[in-house]
């Protein structure tokens, strides 16, 4: 596997994550370095783990062995100090935005504060009402999810997650179910809003051309290991196999649909 030079800024460094659910082992070994201040995007099939990944990252998920460190720190049972830092210094974007849909979008917003912060109701509508000016939604302050737009969603929960000024955002597949253009638009946001903030990104997704033009780093999770990690360069000119059967799936159906027109006999994968 590619990796960056051990002269990086590291923020995250994960290595030898393992999980399994009975006999299902998802995660097999990860290995992953997460510079500060970039976005780093893991792309992998549909059912590979990311997800898995990601929540094993947040803590939402316990992995079964392996360490993650977070700004130099371990983030294990024992080190509860340095999980609560990490709660405090992180946000997480859930795949389908996870928005309450009985509390106005400024009520969102509050909802962290509120919940992980001693500070007054002023400073808080303050800071919620400043997030929701940050991605110009504040005219929308009193409209429930329901009323918005798909994109508008999309703002409304990074919103949420940046009002508590995070260093690290972990962004799960955040353009799931979305066409290109509101997926293309979603890419643009995260590169804005982490270019103005300055947090460092992680994301999964499986939109291999957004994430090669919106990435500082890509890596690939194939197996329950991380394939690959390298600059979107690198990874365009890869000629690891896992790499390519990714990257060039596009073209192989190209050529299976010609011989198919052509009268060939093709075997497709659920033919395997």
């Amino acid at each position: 596997m590619s990796a960056p030079t051990p002269d990086l800024d590291l923020f995250l460094d994960i290595r030898g994550v393992h999980k399994r659910f009975g006999d299902n082992v998802v995660l097999a070994g990860i290995d992953l370095a997460v510079p500060r201040g970039s976005v780093i995007t893991v792309l992998g099939k549909s059912g590979t783990g990311k997800s898995v990944f990601l929540k094993c990252l947040a803590g939402i998920v316990r992995p079964d062995a392996g360490e993650i460190c977070f700004d130099g720190h371990a983030l294990n049972a024992s080190n509860a100090a340095a999980r609560a830092e990490f709660r405090r210094r992180c946000s997480y974007l859930f795949q389908g935005n996870a928005l309450l849909d009985s509390l106005t979008a400024l009520e969102n917003v509050a909802l962290p504060l509120e919940q992980t912060t001693q500070i007054p109701n002023r400073e808080i509508r303050e800071r919620s009402l400043e997030a929701l000016r940050q991605l110009d939604l504040d005219k929308h302050r009193d409209r429930y999810p329901s009323q918005l737009s798909g994109g508008m969603q999309k703002r409304l929960a990074l919103a949420r997650a940046i009002v508590t000024r995070p260093e690290l955002v972990l962004f799960d597949e955040p353009t799931a179910g979305l066409d290109p253009i509101r997926r293309n638009h979603v890419f643009e946001m995260i590169v804005k809003y982490q270019r103005q903030f300055g947090f460092t990104a992680v994301l999964v997704t499986h939109d291999l051309p957004e994430a090669l033009v919106a990435s500082d780093q890509v890596a690939l999770l194939d197996a329950g290991r991380m394939q690959f990690q390298g600059t979107p360069e690198a990874f365009r000119l890869s000629e690891n196999p896992m790499v390519c059967a990714f990257r060039d799936s596009s073209h192989a159906l190209r050529d299976t649909v010609a011989a198919l027109r052509r009268g060939e006999t093709v075997t497709t994968e659920e033919e395997l």
